[in-house]
């Protein structure tokens, strides 16, 4: 699987938070939640999005903000109006002198707000795995999706679930949003100008492309870089070459810090998992060659690593 999807492999959205909010001008939403990524959707009317650092961005109905955390950011009617509520760490909401927060009331499921013509929907993946860091670093802070360069029925799709209420409705939305983000994210990807990472771009090369999914898929084959080529159809030493210059590594140092990456989330998400279990589904013969890797990658021990 590539880092793209992986993203939404591992740590994806799984009971992930999602809402929809009602408001009417003024309002202003200051986020401190530090989640590593979070989309917001405009449904109806208009918001500011404003970055710490950065430009304030003016979304439109329909457009797609991806803010990549944890730096905070203000989402209001306008750059100027003063925070009336504060985002911080698991939901929890509060006025900006720590009081509970009363303005904004519940208005059904998975809806809050004051009521009013503006409405937003915000989906946040409150974890990030080491797979996906490779694909968060390689994001700015703010991303956003134009309606009319991007046309898309998910948004309305999202709009419209999330507030029913019915069995197995939280596992739709979870789904509905991971289609949104990666649908999004490839969208940005893909657009003429964007400084889509190398290993985003090495995909399409054919033999490139073939060689990471091989190594992605099948992690705990003994590969090396000849068998890499012999299942490409190029020599290795034209593999090497090519792999290197596309992706920015050697297909080898490229498969450890995969497997590393791997192991590192299925520590987390496996913690009945043996180190022994783990290695073998990594590539490792055994527990203590994934525990030097390890250590040598993320400077502790995979134990270390899964109680820290």
């Amino acid at each position: 699987m590539d880092p793209l999807a992986a993203l939404l492999d591992g740590p994806r959205a799984h009971g992930a938070f999602l809402l929809r909010s009602v408001l009417t001008p003024p309002w202003s939403l200051r986020i401190e939640d530090r989640a590593p990524l979070t989309v917001v959707p405009v449904v109806r009317g208009e918001a500011w999005i404003v970055p710490d650092t950065g430009e304030a961005v003016l979304l439109g109905e329909g457009d797609v903000a991806i803010a990549r955390g944890p730096d905070p950011y203000l989402v209001a009617d306008h750059p100027s109006t003063p925070p009336q509520a504060l985002i911080l760490p698991g939901q929890e909401c509060r006025t900006p002198d720590g009081a509970h927060l009363t303005d904004y009331a519940d208005l059904g499921v998975r809806t809050w707000g004051t009521g009013g013509p503006v409405v937003l929907l915000t989906g946040t993946y409150g974890m990030a795995g080491e797979i996906s860091k490779k694909l968060l670093a390689a994001l700015p802070a703010l991303i956003v999706l134009r309606a009319a360069d991007w046309p898309t029925p998910l948004v309305a799709l999202l709009a419209g679930e999330i507030g029913r209420d019915v069995p197995g409705q939280e596992a739709v939305l979870d789904r509905l949003l991971d289609v949104l983000l990666i649908a999004a994210l490839r969208a940005w990807f893909d657009r003429p100008g964007t400084p889509a990472p190398a290993w985003y771009r090495a995909h399409r090369d054919p033999v490139v492309g073939q060689a990471l999914r091989l190594l992605q898929h099948q992690p705990a084959e003994p590969w090396t870089v000849a068998k890499l080529a012999a299942n490409t159809g190029v020599s290795r030493a034209a593999l090497a070459r090519r792999f290197a210059t596309t992706v920015g590594e050697t297909p080898m140092a490229y498969l450890t810090g995969w497997r590393l990456a791997l192991a590192a989330d299925l520590l987390r998400q496996h913690p009945e998992a043996t180190i022994a279990a783990v290695a073998r589904q990594v590539g490792y013969g055994s527990a203590f060659a994934l525990s030097a890797a390890f250590k040598r990658e993320f400077g502790v021990s995979p134990q270390r690593y899964r109680t820290a």
